[in-house]
């Protein structure tokens, strides 16, 4: 059936007729979608977009990198943003491992929270345009939950309530995904050439690390 997949090209996947042989666009598209899997779609939508940034990530772009149409990328992910749940999910997994693994060898509540946030910038700026595609993703309920688990059960450890967690939580969330999306931006800027020499100055890190003990200081008078 490889021919049959270049011709599929041609036509956008609908339906072919080959060698008298009548095939419909839905078993041309599973075809297609059958040499990659979805952790191949996954992970090349991830690659594009740490070269190209979100702007410039789309699904024609992605489409060719897997050498397929683009709607053959829909067998796998029913829309783009579904495909960006699925990136931010990929992106905040490794923060919340890390979170749980570091809770088991500390008994400071406060400490815990002061690392979860700190694991989850590393996470996000570990990509591209990685609080955008979170922030979005978390906004509109479709994925990235493993950010807010992490920091709510750090904040749990301090003894806290349910609702005090999740209030909590979302709270350095916000700062969190803010933060970093502002960084994203200004090294983007930088990388064009565009940002101004003072701002080069400035400590994003030690910034970051004071708003936290801020919040985190500020829980600590609720307990």
């Amino acid at each position: 059936m490889g021919f049959l997949l270049r011709a599929a090209t041609v036509m956008d996947l609908n339906d072919v007729h080959l060698n008298g042989v009548h095939y419909s666009g839905d078993m041309v598209r599973a075809h297609a979608a059958g040499r990659h899997s979805r952790d191949d779609v996954a992970r090349t939508a991830l690659r594009i977009l740490d070269e190209h940034g979100l702007p410039d990530f789309t699904m024609r772009r992605l489409g060719a990198a897997l050498d397929v149409q683009p709607s053959a990328l829909y067998w796998h992910f029913p829309d783009k943003q579904s495909l960006l749940a699925e990136l931010a999910d990929r992106i905040v997994a490794e923060a919340e491992a890390e979170t749980e693994n570091a809770a088991d060898r500390r008994t400071d509540w406060q400490e815990g929270v002061r690392h979860a946030a700190e694991v989850l910038r590393a996470a996000l700026l570990a990509h591209r345009d990685g609080a955008e595609v979170v922030a979005s993703t978390t906004a509109m309920g479709l994925g990235a939950t493993a950010a807010r688990r992490s920091l709510s059960a750090a904040v749990a450890a301090g003894g806290f309530g349910e609702a005090d967690c999740a209030r909590a939580a979302s709270a350095l969330l916000h700062f969190v995904l803010g933060h970093v999306a502002h960084e994203q931006q200004r090294m983007q800027l930088d990388r064009l050439g565009l940002l101004p020499g003072h701002a080069r100055d400035e400590d994003p890190a030690g910034d970051f690390a004071f708003g936290i003990d801020l919040l985190v200081r500020g829980l600590g008078t609720r307990v």
